[in-house]
């Protein structure tokens, strides 16, 4: 491992570059005689954190959410709306842009020219508006859990103090 101070070309003061043997750099901004790399204690640092594992387990969730909600309107709902409306597939519906476009599906159309692929719009927004619905329920039932939770709070007095028990005690003692 050699230690280098940082090319002039870019000013960062007390910058090092850790040159490893095979060949990859890494910028740090340490004195190589104190040992430790602040960069890399800062990033440990920072993905320690719980909002960044938060963040990530939210994304991952949302990922597998969307593949749901993609199955439930492609699966399930799309084929009953169509045959409601009379065994079509919303998906195929496009209008050609060219002459060359003669197909019938929507893959075959796009293979062949521009097509404006209007019933894939129409699931997508479908599907947005499923998604939607569902994280509105989702979010009015933690509300009316939360708002239970604080009805239960309010109606259950907090004790009172240490000090103002015992002198309740002591009052009423008194009173004997």
């Amino acid at each position: 491992m050699c230690w280098e101070k940082q090319s002039p070309l870019v000013d960062l003061t007390d910058a090092w570059v850790d040159i490893f043997p095979d060949g990859v750099a890494l910028l740090s901004r340490r004195d190589p005689k104190q040992g430790g790399t602040n960069v890399l204690k800062e990033f440990k640092e920072f993905i320690a954190k719980g909002n960044v594992m938060d963040l990530a387990v939210g994304v991952i969730i949302g990922g597998a959410f969307g593949l749901i909600v993609k199955s439930l309107t492609d699966d399930i709902i799309m084929p009953i709306v169509g045959a409601i409306f009379g065994g079509f597939d919303f998906s195929d519906f496009f209008i050609p842009l060219s002459d060359s476009v003669t197909a019938s599906t929507l893959e075959a159309a796009r293979e062949q020219g521009a097509v404006l692929a209007y019933g894939n719009f129409i699931t997508i927004a479908l599907n947005f508006l499923i998604l939607a619905w569902i994280i509105f329920l989702m979010v009015k039932g933690v509300n009316n859990m939360r708002r239970k939770e604080e009805e239960t709070k309010a109606a259950e007095p907090a004790p009172p103090p240490a000090d103002v028990q015992l002198l309740t005690e002591i009052r009423d003692l008194l009173k004997k």
